[in-house]
């Protein structure tokens, strides 16, 4: 069965599990009949920093592109909103891909940087059973088994992955928290407050700047010229606010001002 259709459950006690040493031969180029077909018929879950990237290669505004790119499915079963990247036509061809190749390929999102690595992990590790990478090899891919090879380790540094789990640790740690494990539905509000602060940093910044924002919570005036031009401090500063606003965890300090009219 091709991996692009198994499980997890498959995977973590199937798949072949690879260490940063383990070596493997792969190759992704014009030359290969296969050439961006796994571009397409593919569900790619996009993250803030994933969007940032993309919207900066694009040189538009992360809610154009969030309108132009991508798709926001929202069930009763799910926790929060995840953002998919909208595929073209009878085919889902990616939107971004060409006859020569990805044309915003140095800011291609974490999955397709991935490829042909997958990454999985016990959601209950013990001390022998932590995360892992598994090679995916599907019918439609025919670069396995070619090139020169390297190690996953090689593989990783040279698609930068490094770069997109670190920026995307806050993101991570918030989609983990145990609030989740409460079974209490977000209300409309909070999934648009989640949208807006985890997906949509330019509109974000608008309701920072724009509205009582600032004058409700203290903010150091270095912060406020950061969160002006940054996406990435504003990014870091959406998920305190919903950590503050979700959790209520004391990330966040109103001012006294306000917490005096809150008591009287």
């Amino acid at each position: 069965m091709p991996t692009r259709f198994l499980n997890e459950e498959q995977i973590l006690q199937g798949a072949p599990r690879m260490g940063p040493e383990d070596r493997f031969r792969f190759r992704c180029d014009a030359a290969l009949d296969c050439f961006t077909h796994c571009c397409r018929d593919v569900s790619i879950v996009l993250t803030p920093y994933d969007i940032i990237r993309m919207k900066r290669a694009l040189g538009i505004d992360s809610s154009e592109f969030l309108e132009k790119y991508t798709i926001s499915p929202f069930t009763a079963e799910q926790k929060f909103p995840i953002i998919l990247l909208r595929m073209e036509g009878e085919s889902r061809r990616c939107p971004f891909v060409g006859e020569k190749g990805c044309g915003i390929y140095a800011g291609r999102p974490w999955a397709c940087r991935m490829y042909p690595l997958g990454v999985a992990a016990p959601q209950n590790p013990n001390p022998a059973d932590h995360a892992f990478h598994f090679l995916v090899r599907e019918d439609l891919c025919h670069g396995h088994d070619l090139g020169e090879g390297c190690t996953v380790r090689e593989w990783l540094d040279a698609q930068g992955i490094e770069e997109y789990d670190m920026m995307g640790a806050p993101y991570r740690d918030l989609t983990l928290h145990s609030f989740w494990d409460g079974g209490q539905p977000l209300t409309p509000e909070q999934v648009g407050m989640f949208h807006m602060a985890c997906y949509d940093p330019d509109r974000f910044r608008r309701f920072v700047f724009e509205t009582r924002f600032l004058t409700l919570f203290e903010v150091d005036e270095a912060r406020v010229e950061a969160l002006r031009k940054d996406d990435l401090e504003l990014f870091e500063f959406g998920v305190q606010w919903l950590r503050f606003s979700l959790f209520r965890e004391k990330t966040m300090k109103l001012r006294g001002s306000v917490l005096e009219a809150r008591q009287k």
